[in-house]
């Protein structure tokens, strides 16, 4: 590491003509990077493939779109193929920052700053190899080594970013990227880290790490506004914690950041996959139509077709298609890896809603589904996803030779994904789900008592409590979250059910102003119940209703039931 030695250089701009060798190759980079977000996948890669040996950039790009493959198509080999080929990457980037392949010392001023470059794509191979390893091998070896290779990859970030900042730094002429880069880098472990719960970030702190999310979306929005190389990875990410994540967790959406986002990078076909759930929140029905769009825009990988089509999914879903739901999960059961066990579980879930005495799709029988979503089970990481635990679970009850029909499976999903935030500005589509949960609550009310009823009636009164306070009948609401909180002792499986009640009836509170309260439950939900279907979920959203609320950790001790 040479950051020391770098703080008292400057740039010569004699050195300039030498320099343009990085230039040019930062210029290709960019230009291979178009292409690939404009679809055009193969010509991106055969722009960059004839200097991944010579190049670190090159190399780079190279290895990252292997493995933006890998991890859509999840097949083993594609992860085998990226893993070897972001390792040769590396190589190349330790060669690039090596001094004695350019001069002994002392070092060149030049040098000094390619090698800077050097270390910030070493990095980011470091991050993406650790991400690799988790995906590939499950033992404990493997996690720890991509456990060390991410702090590596965080002690680097950090030492360069530093550095930049100080006033003796270097800035040739591509500092842009660099400076890019480390945003990049810092940015997103912040952001990532700041989503965990307290006590886990607590410990992570303690080994270095930083998780600050408001300094971590500054960084981010740093390099998404700049014009370098990592401008589009930042718009991205950001783009899929103002979509995707604040949803699952609950959060409010920043639609100015997201607009102002989607404005400079709209010319990218691939911005398209990434920023249409954000069209999804207001414009529902349009949805389909700019979804079914995303899908004609490129032929080369499926794998993009697939976020279309879950997404399609729940936009059928919205509307109480279920027919057309159930097409869009079988196409996504047939095609995609992720998940087949959520697949599975979704098509029985779709059909199951239909009346018994309709025709099923392809002849395709619930129950039988149902049977079969366990076999599909897999693990990421080394552990099986919470959402293929949940169906696993749920599926359980049609393993007995008269299964007891869950009441209303599509709708307990929709939730687990924050669907009912979804629709809650569009009010056809929320007195749509409460017919069909009146529907569901007056079947169980006419059907003989069984070892679920209890569990079966809660679940419906969490899910009226979300309409109600969709609606705009918060007593309503209110009242439906402490009915499930109230029959606690009678609930015999669906324990996750009275934790979210509590943080949905803290949620209502924050809507009404009622703070104190609103905390209470909050810590209540946070300490009194352990190991319940959804946890983690359950505990990212506390944390950030907590967070949003700013309260003060001394204030856990008073409220703790």
């Amino acid at each position: 590491n040479c950051t020391k030695k770098f703080q008292t250089c400057s740039f010569s701009t004699s050195e300039g003509e030498k320099d343009m060798t990085l230039k040019e190759c930062l210029d290709e980079c960019m230009e291979a990077l178009d292409l690939f977000l404009n679809n055009h996948f193969t010509e991106s890669l055969e722009r960059l493939r004839p200097r991944v040996n010579e190049s670190m950039y090159h190399a780079l790009i190279y290895a990252t779109v292997l493995e933006m493959q890998a991890m859509m198509t999840f097949q083993p080999d594609d992860i085998s193929n990226a893993g070897n080929t972001m390792k040769s990457a590396q190589e190349v980037c330790q060669r690039s920052g090596s001094h004695e392949t350019v001069a002994p010392p002392p070092l060149p001023r030049l040098h000094l700053y390619l090698q800077l470059h050097a270390e910030v794509c070493y990095a980011e191979c470091q991050l993406q190899r650790a991400a690799l390893t988790f995906l590939q091998d499950e033992n404990m070896v493997s996690f720890i080594k991509g456990g060390i290779k991410v702090r590596n990859s965080y002690l680097i970030y950090k030492e360069l970013h530093s550095l930049i900042k100080s006033p003796n730094c270097l800035k040739g002429p591509s500092h842009i990227h660099l400076e890019g880069g480390i945003s990049f880098g810092i940015g997103a472990f912040n952001l990532t880290l700041s989503l965990f719960p307290p006590r886990i970030l607590k410990v992570l702190e303690f080994a270095g790490f930083s998780g600050d999310k408001e300094y971590g979306l500054s960084l981010l929005d740093e390099g998404a506004t700049g014009l370098n190389l990592r401008s589009m990875l930042c718009a991205l990410l950001l783009l899929c914690y103002y979509t995707f994540l604040t949803f699952i967790l609950g959060s409010a959406v920043n639609r100015a950041q997201c607009q102002y986002l989607m404005q400079i990078y709209h010319k990218y076909n691939f911005i398209h996959f990434f920023i249409v759930p954000f069209n999804v929140i207001s414009l529902c029905y349009q949805a389909v139509a700019l979804f079914e769009d995303g899908c004609k825009a490129q032929q080369a990988w499926k794998q993009f077709h697939h976020m279309c089509y879950w997404e399609l999914m729940w936009c059928f879903t919205y509307k109480r298609a279920w027919k057309m739901a159930y097409f869009y999960a079988d196409l996504l059961s047939q095609e995609s890896l992720w998940s087949k066990a959520m697949y599975v579980y979704m098509k029985a879930a779709y059909l199951s809603m239909l009346p018994k005495d309709e025709a099923r799709p392809f002849g395709e029988d619930e129950v039988e589904l149902f049977r079969k979503v366990p076999t599909f089970k897999q693990k990421i990481a080394g552990k099986s996803p919470p959402t293929e635990k949940f169906a696993i679970r749920k599926a359980r009850r049609y393993k007995a030779p008269s299964p007891i029909k869950l009441p209303v499976p599509v709708l307990e999903m929709m939730y687990m994904w924050n669907g009912f935030s979804m629709i809650s500005k569009r009010p056809e589509l929320t007195e749509g789900m409460m017919q069909t949960l009146t529907e569901a609550e007056r079947t169980l009310l006419e059907s003989p008592a069984n070892e679920y009823s209890a569990d079966d009636r809660c679940l419906i009164h969490l899910l009226k409590g979300l309409c109600l306070k969709n609606q705009g009948l918060l007593q309503a609401a209110e009242e439906c979250f402490n009915k499930v909180f109230s029959s606690e002792k009678k609930i015999r499986f669906d324990h996750y059910l009275v934790p979210n009640s509590l943080v949905e009836l803290s949620l209502l509170f924050i809507d009404q102003g009622r703070r104190d309260e609103a905390i209470k439950l909050l810590h209540k939900a946070k300490h009194n119940y352990k190991e319940y279907s959804m946890e983690s979920r359950t505990q990212f959203r506390i944390h950030a209703a907590l967070a949003k609320l700013k309260a003060d950790p001394g204030e856990e001790e008073d409220t703790h039931l």
